[in-house]
């Protein structure tokens, strides 16, 4: 095989990164074992258990439900399909800021729910007002963000919990990419800070856990029953994960990720990644760019055509939002150095083009 596994040092705008050493050895020590039939492969379904434990610990949840799943998309979509079962209305829908994820579209179309989206405030999170104003007897689920995509930013979760609840609606929060930055801040975002049902946080993003390894939480185990369908022809007999053979690399993965690294090398792993957030905006501020100050350690900012052309060209692996802006994600595997390289490029680019 001639392909070559990417690189990251000019990975810019990625959620994923390098695996964890031990992370990585884990995965392939359980690369053939299945976590979908538990029964028959007791020894990662003892990993598994031991991730969710710790999973709780990260997200402010004592004996939580749950599991190592895919991704985020898939724990997004398991959210939406609880609640959908759940519902008392037989035409329930979603509310959510339109700063989610694009998986709610994908979770709305496979499962048959109508997906409102509502506008988000000037600092580009959930606008509570929108949110309260969008919801109905239809309402199954409001979702919140701990950790926006695109902007890195926190919605404010307390008080969209409470406009669910008021509503008699669930109440879910993606913290996919933020989970692991947010224990660490003094924003209130997990489930002992609101009446969250479920919550999704990803191992494979800032965890350093291998792909896949998504996670899905929840307040109680009724969440996971009603999720769960009869398998007959296996060992387990029953089962609540989406999917049905799953990664015993991921699972393993994840829980040696978290086991090496929670919580004081993930406390190390946000302060120098906040920090580098903070050099970059700053940087390029002086520069003359216009850039949305981090809130996590994300850097949204302008950028021409020329200049997005002239990095990409130079190596660099660097996205836009949907409004525009270029984003970096400070990322484990992004370093002081790699953001000065980045930035001689820009100054390279600006000087090329005035010359």
């Amino acid at each position: 095989m001639d392909a070559t596994p990417q690189e990251f040092d000019r990975v810019l705008s990625s959620m994923c990164t390098r695996p964890h050493p031990a992370a990585a050895r884990a995965a392939e020590r359980f690369l053939a074992d299945n976590p979908g039939d538990p029964a028959t492969y007791p020894d990662v379904a003892t990993l598994e258990e031991r991730a969710v434990a710790t999973l709780g610990d990260v997200t402010g949840l004592d004996d939580p439900a749950g599991y190592v799943a895919s991704g985020g998309t898939e724990a997004n979509l398991q959210a939406v399909r609880a609640a959908r079962d759940r519902a008392a209305s037989g035409d329930p829908t979603v509310v959510a800021p339109t700063s989610v994820h694009f998986s709610f579209q994908k979770a709305a179309d496979v499962l048959g729910v109508d997906l409102h989206l509502v506008p988000v405030d000037d600092d580009h999170r959930a606008d509570t007002d929108a949110l309260a104003a969008a919801i109905d007897d239809d309402t199954a689920l409001v979702v919140a963000v701990a950790g926006t995509t695109e902007f890195g930013r926190v919605d404010p979760i307390p008080e969209v919990g409470s406009i669910a609840r008021e509503a008699g609606a669930r109440f879910h929060v993606d913290a996919a990419w933020g989970g692991f930055h947010l224990p660490f801040t003094d924003h209130a975002w997990h489930f002992g800070h609101a009446s969250l049902d479920t919550l999704t946080i990803d191992p494979h993003k800032v965890g350093r856990a291998p792909i896949p390894a998504g996670g899905f939480l929840a307040r109680d185990e009724a969440t996971l029953d009603a999720l769960a369908v009869e398998t007959p022809y296996l060992e387990t007999t029953s089962q609540a994960t989406l999917t049905g053979t799953r990664s015993g690399a991921g699972v393993a993965g994840a829980a040696a990720a978290l086991d090496e690294q929670w919580p004081d090398a993930y406390e190390e792993n946000h302060e120098r990644a906040a920090a580098n957030a903070v050099h970059l905006a700053e940087q390029l501020t002086d520069r003359g760019y216009d850039v949305v100050a981090p809130e996590l350690p994300l850097v949204a900012f302008s950028l021409s055509d020329a200049e997005f052309d002239a990095a990409r060209d130079a190596g660099w692996r660097l996205s836009r939002t949907g409004s525009g802006e270029a984003r970096v994600v400070c990322m484990p595997h992004v370093t002081r150095a790699m953001l000065d390289a980045f930035l001689d490029t820009l100054d390279a680019a600006r000087v090329g083009a005035s010359g």
